[in-house]
């Protein structure tokens, strides 16, 4: 069975460096009239060693965040940074630089996102384990463990694991990324990472567990969502809401929670009360007509895994398909699904796409959801296991035939397609590199063909019956219920076709790497001759691979040696060759996949001739004249068929490899083949071969009489008919074309007036098969490459002669079909004259379907592209302008999304006709704002990659000019990108195509260092996070006054920082704290600066009590959110320093803390204005510094959003004789948080801890250093003696401009600065446009903020009569001071 998530594996996650969720409960409200989602959401979180807890969460408000019912600490990380900087695209040139660029820009974008953004500080306590309990006797090897002893290691698992309650609260911002809300409709989707953007959760495949579920939504609307509905609340407000409870059960990660609201419809199903769909009031009755199949389904496929369905129940919903991201998203027990597939009874071509698509959406239940891969090169396995339980479902209930022409031709695109890196399946480093994007657009296609293609090869190989045993072992319920977690790799479903499906080990040592770890499919050619002496078949094969062995080692840098030795070597296994003889049919498995790549076979057969030897003629002879005309190809076929037992040769017919194979046999081989195989591979085979051959008359019958076989397969016969017009031609007179015009006219024709008859489909298989006519007709071609006149005429009177009265069924696709074909004639001299009657025609279509709008508007998508064909074909005579003025009303807004999207496409196309791929591209882009459905943005996206595939062999910037190539890359990383991951997907690759690259992400050249960093950033952000909450912890109550040492030295002991927590939820304001009034000082200020370098220790003056913290202030991150989650947060720093004359008196000996912390001296994070203020000389520092937990969180509140006054002191250095105090008193204007970077403990010994210790009882500093104040005439004469200091200081500073040890000194230190300025550039780079767009808002703030400070002035005073310097009283002179009051706005970088 599927290997569920090991108990060792989740103790080393919960114990090492990333937490484990073990239960997640979301509670949103939805308001869809205002377009509101708010909520909460509560997470039982095993939390890591580091105590850190690291969230997804983008497009979020995230209000408050608790654990264990108390505040906590948080931090946010937006993954989305717009960037608007003109100068980043400099480096731009050409169509190479700008796909160096695009995929530079793509991988960090998608490296980004990998990572946490959102920040949670836990305790990083652990609980010791519990004494240990006796052994519990037991077999070994997975028997079943008592239920009390489980009992008692969940226990003991949570008691060690220290698990945390996180609660959150949050509203949606961006109602644009993973939910959408079109007019009273709210949906989810499951894009790539986009879970986050509505939820804070663990997006990651990786983290599964169970989730409670509650919506509240208006009376009147339904809320669909994942999991069983437990029940529903009806409150008492005005007007009544109601809320739905869901419970999930079934561990699954956060990207299948979906969700869906609006005035829904339900239906539960008819035959099976488990099944439940839900769709809008204007689908019902298409929806009652389209699933009315699906318990079939269902009940198959609980029949086929001998298990019932994992999730209880299951439902699907339907939305509009303009607010559908893709036709399908999936969720846990939950599909939702474009209503675009729903059908009534009168529609026929939509009914099979429609049934495979939703039996696939019910086989990912199981694979997929239920069990998922164990990592990223495992996905192939599940996707290829889902389509194979879809594939038997087709089996069962469209026929044999459907599934086997369906895979045939899904292994001929395969063939046709793997022949690079990025269609191998399992390969570590290409998934790695991928990020998930693998499964996006063409290549993600072809990958889930293959990964179908390779199990269907498993199952040849080991059996119907032992693959089912493998499927059911993987499905069974776990025997350890404890452990729930349902994951599948790709070495564990080896193991179980080891096991279960007894496969040999050497066979399956080979295949997995060569079918599974690398990419590329055998080529085989072969041909035969049959020698009648020995009675065997003579069969030469060669062997070759459509990738080369360069593209396999670009998979797997690890191993190139071993995947080229693959190449060379071939493939496991041996290929049968099916001989048809006159006796029977036998297979010989003779061809070996490996080995040489020539083979020279050979084959005995079994039937033998009768005794008839050949009659060669004698010399002279003749026969009546008839030898000398005879067709000597004829007469080699002839006698090949009339002297050997063989009819024909098939290879592979039971399509056990993947393989492209070329067969050579003869033309009458190939009709036998034809007309005597039933089977449908095999038919379509010898079709495909004969439109090889030439126009004979012989072939020409054989695929007429397989065309009017009503027994032969519907599909087959299509094939025929399309093989028939290109074997029309004026050597064979036509046959081809008077052929499908029989057949047509004999079913559809009314013999006596010689008209169409009405319109009658009974026969689905028929219907198919005449709607195909037309357009076979439509391709047939002269010798001038235009199609003759009977083809038009033919064409033209099928429209006009239409009639579908009486007939049931809608005629919608048949007339699409006829305006299809209209626009694949080629029109010359002879048919031009009809060109008028038919545009007439279907400009009459275009008006009634527009005053009757057909299903899904395929009669006017049909038009549009019919019209365009033709005005590209004409165009010398047609005006182009005139088609483009018809086309452009199909472009607004209020027409169907499909009909819209046809017109964009069809302009785009009339644009790349007239001006080139530039001016496409350009329109291109205009489209894209234009367009508003997300769905509609992808179709564009991959209209425009084919039109730069098709330009591809112009020049190698395909004529494209920087200008557009800029604006790609912008729009690359734009909103509109990061909305719609499929968009951003295919922009990247339209820049790779432009520069003649496959497009894909797989083999993109890319900066290491870049994707590197980007990693190392986030966890520096983790490692600083942690950093501030540990020093962030209140001190003891010892720790309330302030002692310092009886001789001023500065001690020798590390110390460790701490700063002010912010975990606060009260919106309080202290009134107690005023600014006095200052004037500015502008130069006193510079001076100031230019000469103060260090980062201040901060001292915290809540209201009356003062609390001295020491600590390093930090820059702030670019990509910082503060915990109020505000823009602007003004900080007021009041500055207190010495005159100039004693400040320059002391810069020699601060010059060794300038140099500790230059670091970050540069980083001026957000404008400031400042003033300064005269200082009073000295006071008395008597009062005692008291810390309460109270004041803490007074002054600290996280959530404040008022304008909350702080005022700390830093950088306040303690001096001995002859020094003098620098001081800075910091006040902060909100309750935002204080942030600290990790000082080197080395250069932080240097200062003197300003910790609160223990002191006196009466609160006086202890130790002898307070002094009596000097009277006024020591002061005098204390002056004096200061002047003269001060002149010897600046005569021995103007003596150091000539020092060169000095001069090396100071060119070292601005060395260091510029090179961390710069460095310090690249980290916050994405954050610099949103701080220049926020400036105009910070300096209004500032103002207001000083505005309030003229209203302050008596309490800051008094405070810093408190906190009057100790070193001037132990230097026992005076000094003017100057107060400078510096407010600093913090920048919040929201997405």
């Amino acid at each position: 069975m599927a290997k569920p998530r090991k108990q060792k594996n989740e103790e080393q996650k919960a114990d090492n460096s990333e937490a484990v969720v073990k239960h997640q409960k979301l509670c949103l409200s939805i308001d869809l009239e205002k377009r509101r989602i708010y909520g909460y959401t509560e997470l039982e979180v095993v939390v890591p060693e580091n105590g850190i807890v690291g969230l997804h969460a983008d497009n979020l408000m995230i209000e408050s965040v608790m654990v264990d019912g108390g505040p906590a600490r948080f931090e946010i990380f937006p993954h989305y940074q717009q960037m608007d900087s003109d100068d980043r695209w400099c480096s731009v040139s050409s169509a190479n630089s700008a796909a160096d660029a695009a995929g530079s820009v793509y991988v960090s974008c998608l490296e980004r996102e990998l990572v946490p953004n959102l920040l949670i500080m836990c305790s990083s306590e652990v609980v010791k384990p519990v004494p240990k309990q006796p052994e519990q006797t037991g077999q070994e090897n997975g028997t079943q463990i008592s239920s009390e002893s489980k009992q008692v290691s969940i226990n003991m698992l949570c008691w060690v694991q220290n698990v945390k309650l996180i609660h959150i609260d949050f509203w949606v911002e961006k109602i644009e990324t993973g939910i959408h809300i079109e007019k009273d409709v709210m949906h989810t989707n499951n894009q790539i990472r986009r879970a986050r953007c509505w939820f804070p959760c663990m997006d990651d495949s990786s983290q599964r567990c169970c989730f409670d579920l509650e919506f509240t939504v208006a009376n009147n609307l339904v809320a669909a969502s994942t999991g069983t509905l437990m029940y529903q609340v009806l409150s008492n407000d005005d007007p009544p809401r109601k809320t739905y409870v869901y419970r999930i059960s079934v561990p699954v990660a956060a990207q299948w929670i979906s969700l869906a609201v609006a005035p829904f419809e339900i239906f539960p199903d008819r035959h099976n009360n488990l099944i439940t769909h839900i769709c809008l009031l204007a689908n019902s009755s298409k929806l009652q007509n389209t699933v009315g199949f699906l318990h079939s389904a269902y009940s198959h496929y609980e029949h086929y895994l001998s298990t019932k369905f994992p999730f209880g129940s299951y439902t699907q919903v339907f939305i509009d398909p303009e607010m559908a991201v893709s036709s399908l998203s999936l969720g846990a027990s939950m599909s939702i699904f474009s209503s675009q597939i729903l059908f009534d009874e009168k529609i026929i071509d939509q009914t099979i796409d429609t049934r495979i698509k939703l039996a696939y959406g019910l086989a990912r239940q199981w694979f997929g959801v239920y069990i998922t891969a164990e990592a990223a090169n495992d996905e192939w396995l599940l996707d290829g296991l889902a389509w194979f339980l879809t594939d038997s479902f087709i089996k069962q209930f469209l026929g044999n035939n459907e599934a086997r022409y369906r895979r045939y031709k899904a292994n001929c695109a395969v063939c046709k397609a793997d022949d690079s890196a990025a269609t191998a399946l399992s390969s570590s480093d290409a998934s790695k590199a991928l990020y998930g994007t693998q499964c996006i657009g063409f290549y993600g296609k072809i990958r889930s063909w293959k990964s179908v293609a390779v199990l269907q090869m498993l199952e040849k190989q080991m059996g119907p019956e032992s693959f089912c045993k493998v499927l059911k072992n993987l499905v069974a319920p776990p025997k350890d219920t404890t452990r729930p977690h349902r994951t599948l790799s790709t070495k564990e479903f080896r193991h179980l076709a080891n096991e279960v499906g007894n496969l040999e080990r050497p066979f399956l040592r080979e295949f997995f790497p060569r079918w599974v770890g690398s990419s590329g499919c055998p080529v085989l050619k072969m041909g035969f001759s049959y020698n009648k002496r020995k009675n065997l078949v003579e069969l030469a094969a060669l062997r070759g691979c459509t990738a080369t062995p360069d593209s396999n080692s670009s998979v797997s840098n690890t191993k190139p040696d071993f995947v080229k030795r693959e190449a060379d070597v071939g493939w496991p296994g041996m290929m049968s060759i099916r001989v048809h003889e006159l006796d029977g049919m036998y297979d010989h498995p003779v061809l070996p996949m490996a080995g040489e790549t020539w083979q020279l076979l050979e084959i005995q057969c079994h039937s033998k001739l009768a005794a008839k030897r050949f009659q060669k003629p004698k010399k002279g002879s003749k026969h009546d004249g008839s030898d000398d005309n005879v067709d000597t190809v004829a007469s080699v076929d002839m006698r090949s068929n009339i002297d050997s037992p063989l009819q024909w040769l098939r290879a592979d017919p039971e399509m056990e490899y993947l393989a492209e194979i070329h067969f050579n046999q003869p033309v009458p081989m190939w009709i036998n083949q034809l007309e005597k195989d039933k089977d449908v591979v095999a038919q379509a085979q010898a079709i495909t071969a004969l439109e090889l051959f030439p126009r004979l008359l012989s072939i020409v019958n054989a695929l007429s009489n397989l065309l009017c076989d009503s027994q032969a397969f519907w599909r087959v016969r299509i094939e025929a008919a399309f093989a028939l017009a290109s074997t029309a031609s004026e050597e064979t007179d036509w046959a081809g074309l008077l052929h499908l015009i029989k057949f047509y006219k004999s079913r559809r024709y009314d013999e006596k007036i010689g008209l169409p008859k009405p319109n009658d489909f009974h026969d689905f298989a028929e219907y198919f098969v005449l709607e195909a006519i037309p357009h076979a007709v439509a391709l047939v071609r002269a010798a001038d490459k235009k199609s003759p006149r009977e083809a038009v005429e033919f064409i033209l009177q099928l429209l006009k002669y239409n009639e579908n009265n009486g007939n049931p069924y809608s005629d919608v696709y048949w007339l699409a079909a006829l305006v299809q074909s209209v626009g694949e004639l080629e029109f010359g001299q002879q048919s031009v004259p009809f060109l008028s009657s038919l545009v007439k025609r279907i400009d009459r279509l275009l008006q009634f379907d527009r005053l009757i709008p057909s299903y899904n508007g395929i009669l006017t998508v049909s038009c549009i592209r019919a019209l365009t064909q033709i005005a590209l074909k004409l165009s010398e005579f047609i005006p182009l302008d005139r088609i483009i003025d018809l086309i452009k009303p199909f472009c607004s807004s209020k027409t169907q999304w499909q009909v819209r999207i046809e017109a964009f496409r069809a302009l785009l196309d009339l644009e790349y006709h007239c001006k080139g791929i530039d001016a496409a591209l350009i329109l291109f882009v205009r489209y894209l704002e234009e367009e508003p459905s997300l769905r509609g943005q992808v179709k564009l996206g991959v209209h425009a990659m084919r039109l730069c595939q098709v330009s591809g062999g112009s020049d190698d910037d395909h004529g494209v000019v920087r200008e557009t190539l800029v604006a790609l890359l912008r729009l690359l990383e734009s909103p509109a990108a990061f909305n719609n991951v499929t968009l951003r997907h295919y922009l990247f690759c339209i820049l790779q195509v432009l520069a003649g690259r496959p497009p894909t992400l797989c083999g993109v050249p890319r900066d290491e260092t870049l994707i590197k960093g980007h990693t190392e950033i986030c966890n520096e952000l983790k490692n600083f996070f942690a950093a501030i909450v540990n020093q962030s912890k209140p001190m003891d109550p010892s720790s309330d006054t302030l002692m310092l040492p009886y001789d001023g030295s500065v001690p020798e002991t590390t110390i460790e920082p701490n700063i002010v927590s912010t975990v606060d939820n009260e919106r309080s304001q202290p009134e107690d704290f005023v600014v006095p009034d200052a004037p500015k000082d502008a130069s006193k200020e510079e001076n100031y600066n230019s000469r103060e370098e260090k980062q201040p220790d901060i001292i915290t003056i809540p209201s009356e009590n003062l609390v001295i913290l020491d600590s390093s202030e930090a820059p702030k991150e670019p990509d910082t959110v503060s915990n109020s989650q505000e823009r602007k947060k003004p900080m007021l720093k009041i500055k207190m320093k010495q005159s100039s004359a004693s400040s320059r008196a002391e810069e020699a000996e601060n010059a060794p803390l300038e140099r500790s912390q230059g670091a970050h001296n540069g980083a001026d994070h957000g404008t400031s204005s400042s003033m300064s203020m005269e200082a009073p000389p000295q006071r008395n520092f008597n009062e005692p510094a008291n810390v309460s937990n109270q004041n803490l969180d007074d002054v600290n509140s996280c959530h404040d959003l008022g304008s909350r006054v702080t005022a700390s002191i830093g950088s306040a250095k303690l001096a001995g004789d002859g020094d003098s105090l620098l001081k800075e008193l910091q006040c902060t204007a909100d309750s935002s948080k204080v942030q600290a970077n990790d000082v080197d403990p080395v250069n932080h010994n240097k200062f003197i801890s300003l910790r609160a210790l223990n002191g006196a009882d009466d609160g006086s500093l202890a130790g002898p250093i307070q002094k009596p104040v000097l009277g006024s005439k020591d002061k005098k004469d204390k002056k004096k003696k200061d002047k003269e200091k001060k002149r010897k200081k600046r005569d021995e500073h103007k003596s150091h401009k000539d020092d060169p040890e000095y001069l090396e000194r100071k060119r070292l230190k601005k060395e260091k600065k510029r090179k961390e300025k710069e460095l310090a550039k690249l980290m916050v780079a994405p954050a610099t446009d949103v701080k220049h767009k926020e400036k105009t808002e910070a300096i209004k703030e500032e103002a207001a903020v000083v505005a309030q400070l003229t209203n302050m002035a008596t309490s800051v005073e008094e405070a810093v009569k408190r906190t009057e310097p100790v070193a001037n009283r132990t230097e026992g002179t005076t000094s003017t001071h100057k107060l400078k009051i510096k407010i600093k706005n913090r920048t919040l970088t929201r997405p």
